[in-house]
């Protein structure tokens, strides 16, 4: 990856210049392009429980830390964070104003252009026992410019459904092929070890609701437990069972935001028998009781 700091740093500004341009606001704005969305934020908030979806983010102003699974990341202004897999994690962000937002932008990887790339694409080396399912690099310009042309398409609504497909698979290919490739490919790629653990968490976010026995998800992708377990957690930083955990508690939470479910009728929908277990194990995640915690986040929308 090829770096010419007074190109990037031109790349940046333009692109500060038009998501403060489509953010007036601090939010997260999910744009008219669906895998594309900006963020804007103008203070430091503290710590917050996030489920990152598979995406590829380029910061644009200001810092920010994210823990996912046992992992610990800084990332900067011109970084690209690459979340390969949804991770249940937290972030804060650092060095953030009114003059200075937190500003970035994001596109959600999708599977079917990654597996199509991939037959197209010299696979390179793949197998390595120790993958994780979140990459941090400097972006170089190349693939800040592409970024560019895709939020410069927000200013012209007519070609967006002819071009914006186009960029996103470019956007894709650049990072297959460039230095966060490798990761993608051993995760992704057919036949590759690791992508046996993105068969089990497709199988954990589609059955949020059945009991998990770690020897039935062991059979289903052909492994032992044991490789299981440590390929598992090499890649999200945590058991299948405490990540089955987390993912029932963001739905939950999803339900009772987004669709209004009450409490008891959410954590039946994922699987909880008992709701005092649902309401104990979600205050210990996320700090306060489901009531509570819905009316403080509806009240920060």
């Amino acid at each position: 990856m090829t770096h010419d700091p007074n190109q990037e740093e031109e790349i940046l500004a333009r692109l500060k210049y038009l998501i403060l341009e489509h953010m007036p606001e601090p939010g997260i704005l999910q744009t008219r392009i669906p895998a594309l969305q900006l963020a804007r934020r103008d203070e430091v908030i503290n710590t917050t429980k996030c489920l990152e979806k598979p995406l590829a983010s380029l910061i644009v102003q200001a810092d920010k830390r994210i823990i996912l699974g046992s992992d610990e990341y800084h990332i900067r202004k011109g970084d690209c964070l690459v979340v390969a897999i949804d991770m249940p994690g937290s972030s804060i962000l650092e060095n953030v104003s009114p003059q200075a937002p937190f500003l970035c932008a994001s596109f959600y990887l999708d599977r079917k252009i990654l597996a199509d790339l991939l037959i197209q694409t010299p696979c390179g080396d793949i197998g390595q026992d120790e993958v994780h399912g979140v990459s941090v690099l400097r972006a170089d310009a190349q693939f800040m410019d592409t970024f560019l042309r895709l939020v410069m398409l927000l200013d012209k609504p007519a070609q967006i459904p002819v071009l914006a497909p186009l960029i996103l698979r470019e956007l894709h290919y650049l990072l297959l092929t460039g230095a966060q490739g490798g990761f993608l490919r051993d995760l992704y790629m057919q036949g590759a070890k690791n992508n046996q653990i993105i068969e089990v968490i497709s199988w954990l976010k589609n059955n949020l609701d059945k009991a998990m026995r770690i020897e039935d998800l062991a059979r289903h992708v052909h492994m032992s437990v044991s490789s299981l377990h440590r390929h598992f957690k090499s890649i999200t930083g945590m058991s299948p069972l405490q990540y089955h955990k987390q993912l029932r508690l963001y739905e939950a939470q999803r339900l009772m935001l987004t669709e209004n479910e009450r409490a008891a009728n959410a954590a039946l929908s994922v699987g909880y028998e008992s709701v005092t277990q649902f309401n104990r194990e979600y205050k210990r995640m996320f700090g306060l009781p489901p009531h509570r915690d819905i009316s403080r986040r509806r009240g920060g929308l």
